[in-house]
């Protein structure tokens, strides 16, 4: 997995080292500063600002840059309708070579409803990449859907696990089981289980019978 990097959070980097080296960003959140890579493509799965950061995304914004996003999040950018592209749930694409699906994440649990309704269409993203189909799951809960992504042979999933917004661990170790990818990376969890972290990912280790788990050390 040498060509994915986690900053932290939801946000990851991906080279496409078959496709020109080309670089994907997702959900960029608080880089590092030293971060000198400019993106091709950043995609962004909602727009709570810490998976829509507007400082972030000027850091590797480059002229040919698209922001691919549902349209509530590109309504905030404030560049060129040219580097915009709009998505939304259930549908396949191909931008500039690159081709990817759009999952729905939304929340099912009661308490959690306000936090991503399934009325605002926001987005997980599949990525075709590397000869690799990469599942970036956005801020979700177990959803009914997860249950038709086996049958993707998916090669790697980046699952939230942080509980509160998203799945918790016992919800992200049932989804993971499910979906049965190759890897599983877990997300959007330590910076909201602070010292508790280290126990969540044991237990996700522990629960996941159906994948590798791969704790990524975060870029800094």
């Amino acid at each position: 997995m040498e060509n994915v990097r986690w900053f932290g959070h939801a946000s990851f980097s991906i080279v496409d080292s078959l496709n020109g080296n080309r670089i994907y960003f997702i959900d960029p959140y608080e880089l590092p500063g030293n971060v000198s890579d400019k993106a091709d493509l950043i995609f962004i799965t909602h727009a709570h600002h810490d998976h829509l950061s507007l400082g972030d995304i000027d850091h590797i914004l480059k002229p040919e840059t698209t922001i691919i996003a549902t349209p509530d999040s590109l309504a905030t950018l404030k560049i060129p309708n040219e580097q915009k592209f709009e998505v939304s749930p259930n549908n396949s694409y191909n931008i500039k070579g690159t081709k990817f699906e759009t999952a729905p994440a939304y929340n099912v649990r009661p308490d959690r409803l306000n936090y991503h309704p399934k009325s605002n269409n926001w987005v997980g993203y599949i990525l075709f990449v590397n000869n690799q189909k990469i599942y970036h799951a956005g801020d979700t809960d177990f959803v009914p859907e997860m249950q038709n992504l086996a049958s993707k042979n998916l090669d790697i999933v980046m699952l939230p696990m942080g509980g509160t917004y998203t799945m918790e661990v016992s919800e992200t170790i049932e989804a993971a089981n499910v979906i049965a990818a190759k890897i599983t990376i877990p997300m959007h969890y330590r910076s909201l289980l602070g010292d508790k972290y280290k126990e969540a990912e044991e237990k996700l280790k522990a629960g996941v019978k159906n994948s590798k788990v791969a704790i990524l050390d975060e870029v800094s």
